[in-house]
């Protein structure tokens, strides 16, 4: 299992000081309480910023999921951009893997970051009232948006998107931090493949088709 190179500020740190606590504890005969406190740390930060190689599956004409996680709300949008659309929100909680993904081949047309709250990113207000980025693509089965939203705990959104430029399917599209949702606004003639409640995988779950 890989690391992400988001999780490497973070980790690389925490292991050398696990190391050094290790060896004040044997060597001084000191309580195992600190080891164990940063041990605990260091496993659930190697868990959170792990990096699992995904295979894009094979197939024309797929939309696929831009993270892991949880279905938790599909409803029709009238976005101020696409017009008409579909969103499909995911739940990431901080088990899940964190990269986002590209969800289609496509040319970025905006990249918008937009300050605002840290509700719970399981709230359905957070899609509008959180600190977010939004990313509107140019693809061939139209406009979509991807919108990468910080949680109560995501304080840091790492979006690697740039006006401009394009990006194939399955590339990395950025990162967050301990929990965090990833909405995905779809147009309207899209055939969604998943149903709330659903769990996806970031570069595996199909989300929809489109002829």
């Amino acid at each position: 299992m890989r690391l992400a190179p988001e999780g490497r500020i973070i980790v690389l740190p925490l292991f050398l000081l696990t190391g050094f606590i290790l060896y004040l504890t044997v060597t001084m005969a000191t309580s195992l309480t600190l080891f164990a406190i940063s041990f605990g740390i260091l496993v659930f930060c190697l868990n959170f910023f792990r990096d699992p190689i995904r295979i894009v599956p094979q197939g024309k004409n797929l939309i696929l999921a831009p993270a892991d996680g949880k279905i938790v709300k599909i409803t029709k949008v009238n976005d101020p951009e696409l017009g008409e659309s579909q969103l499909v929100s995911i739940f990431l909680n901080v088990f899940d893997v964190h990269a986002n993904r590209m969800p289609i081949e496509g040319t970025f047309e905006n990249v918008k970051y937009r300050k605002g709250k840290f509700l719970a990113a399981f709230d359905h207000k957070a899609s509008d009232e959180n600190e977010r980025t939004e990313i509107t693509i140019i693809s061939k089965v139209g406009t979509i948006k991807v919108k990468q939203i910080a949680g109560l705990i995501a304080r840091r959104i790492l979006c690697y998107a740039k006006k401009g430029e394009s990006m194939e399917m399955g590339g990395r599209l950025g990162f967050i931090r301990f929990g965090s949702r990833t909405d995905l606004i779809l147009p309207k003639h899209v055939n969604l493949s998943v149903k709330l409640g659903q769990k996806v995988m970031g570069n595996k779950t199909i989300m929809g088709t489109f002829e």
